[in-house]
């Protein structure tokens, strides 16, 4: 088998290639540690009045949709 020369040290292909899937699968695996991604865009009013009105419309009609 062949093998390479890291640091002084003979490194098998093998051991070379599961180091280089892992190290992929940590970058582009969801980080399950990580804020949790906001489910609802933010809900920008100008007043509470308005803000407490859009919430409720929100309620009533995701209540709706689960029917």
């Amino acid at each position: 088998m062949g093998a390479y020369s890291i640091l002084g040290k003979s490194v098998p292909s093998h051991k070379l290639a599961l180091a280089t899937l892992g190290s992929v699968v940590l970058v582009v695996a969801p980080k399950p540690w990580g804020p949790p991604a906001p489910n609802h865009p933010q809900i920008n009013a100008s007043s509470k009045e308005e803000e407490k009105f859009v919430q409720e419309w929100l309620a009533k009609h995701s209540a709706e949709e689960k029917h």
